[in-house]
């Protein structure tokens, strides 16, 4: 079983991540979290939204919409410039990405020949209202950066901001893929996080530096080895209509070298767009400003965690999780289940830890088995009550990653475990 089987297995047995309506037989290409999922990418939203907004000066947050009026698409370029190269096999009818064929002719899951290439837009559309007509055509969001410029003048007219100033945004987008696949990597509904820092264009390679070193850092903060983490130039023709720069920044996955995260350099082409198309002035301190967008997958970003902190040996199996990301911050046992004393002593520490922590609680089977338990979900610490916690009020505390265990006074505990959450 190769990492990334290992992976998928782990996320469904353990409760990260489920395929999308499984007793239906399924949906390609979609996924539900499970309770650790959710955690999960709870915290790594937590912490961009600490990292790139709350650390930051002069970044405030939205929450827009995903369907937006389609004219929002026509004028951004979607509606035109949204497009792949679809090929399909003429015999098993299979659909590719030509751009990520190369030069072949062939279908490389069974050889048969390919149909030229065509155009596929890859927004999708529904409708409102009661009718289905062309008027009643809108799209579901394939980016939440939109929904970011379309409100840029309410939020000027709110706050005034000075530039530059950002304008930050975690949500949901859609896109039809033609070839999705590996696991969470390519979904057809995924989240972003998402951030649209408008400035003069006089400063935007002094601020675009800023930003790649920040995103940078943030992959070493989520627990990303910087060797596993690469930068690469778009080509002029490789760049999307918008862009005047772009820098991908690369991780390697277990089935190869992959687009990360994404810094763009949008110039003035959304603002200066939309204020034509609409008919609203979107100058803002005489000119239209100038953007760079740091945009990053939340579904991504948590497979390049997964795939950084898994870990095994003839033992055990780990996810070595940063512990600011981990579901569950400490575990606290009883040495046994049968025990009323040291189940009740046990308990009370639960009590007052999980005021202040995601604590769990384990009194099933044996103390080795539950440690191998919370190592497997990411947990990285581990607290037992046993007899000596009776006499001196100390408990064991046993680290993940080192299994190595040290005692320490129950009144300390919670200190002990803030400190080491920085």
């Amino acid at each position: 079983m190769d990492l990334m089987e290992k992976i998928v297995s782990l996320c469904k047995r353990r409760g990260f991540v489920y395929p999308g309506s499984e007793i239906y037989g399924g949906l390609s290409n979609t996924w539900d979290f499970g309770p650790f999922g959710l955690a999960l990418r709870k915290n790594i939203k937590a912490l961009w939204w600490r990292e790139f907004v709350e650390k930051e000066e002069n970044i405030l947050g939205l929450d827009g919409g995903i369907i937006l009026s389609p004219r929002v698409w026509e004028a951004s370029g979607h509606v035109e410039n949204f497009t792949d190269p679809l090929v399909e096999c003429k015999s098993c009818h299979t659909r590719f990405r030509a751009d990520q064929l190369g030069d072949t002719k062939k279908c490389p899951d069974c050889g048969g020949q390919l149909s030229e290439p065509r155009r596929f837009n890859g927004m999708f559309r529904t409708t409102v209202g009661a009718t289905e007509d062309s008027n009643a055509v809108v799209y579901l969001r394939p980016e939440t950066a939109q929904a970011i410029f379309i409100n840029f003048k309410n939020i000027v007219d709110s706050f005034h901001p000075k530039l530059p100033f950002g304008i930050a945004q975690i949500g949901k987008a859609f896109r039809n893929e033609i070839t999705a696949g590996n696991f969470i990597f390519r979904d057809i509904e995924f989240e972003q996080h998402e951030l649209e820092y408008f400035l003069p264009e006089a400063i935007w390679e002094e601020k675009y530096d800023y930003w790649l070193a920040k995103m940078h850092d943030f992959a070493k903060l989520i627990g990303l080895a910087p060797e596993m983490v690469h930068e690469r130039e778009h080509s002029p023709q490789e760049r999307s209509h918008y862009s005047k720069k772009t820098v991908d920044l690369e991780f390697d996955f277990p089935f190869g070298r992959k687009e990360l995260w994404g810094l763009a350099y949008r110039t003035d082409y959304d603002l200066r767009n939309h204020s034509e198309k609409s008919g609203v002035d979107l100058k803002y301190e005489g000119s239209f400003p100038h953007v760079i967008e740091p945009s990053m997958g939340v579904d991504r970003t948590m497979l390049a965690v997964l795939c950084s902190a898994y870990f095994e040996d003839e033992k055990r199996v780990v996810l070595k999780l940063q512990p600011s990301l981990a579901p569950y911050k400490v575990a606290v046992f009883p040495l046994v289940a049968n025990k009323e004393e040291l189940v009740g002593k046990a308990r009370g520490i639960y009590e007052k830890l999980k005021k202040s922590f995601m604590t769990a609680w384990d009194d099933r089977g044996n103390i080795g088995k539950r440690y191998l338990s919370q190592d497997e979900i990411g947990t990285p610490w581990c607290v037992t009550v046993d007899y000596q916690t009776l006499e001196d009020d100390t408990v064991t505390i046993r680290d993940r990653n080192t299994t190595r265990q040290e005692r320490i006074k129950v009144a300390n505990l919670e200190t002990w475990i803030k400190e080491r959450l920085v």
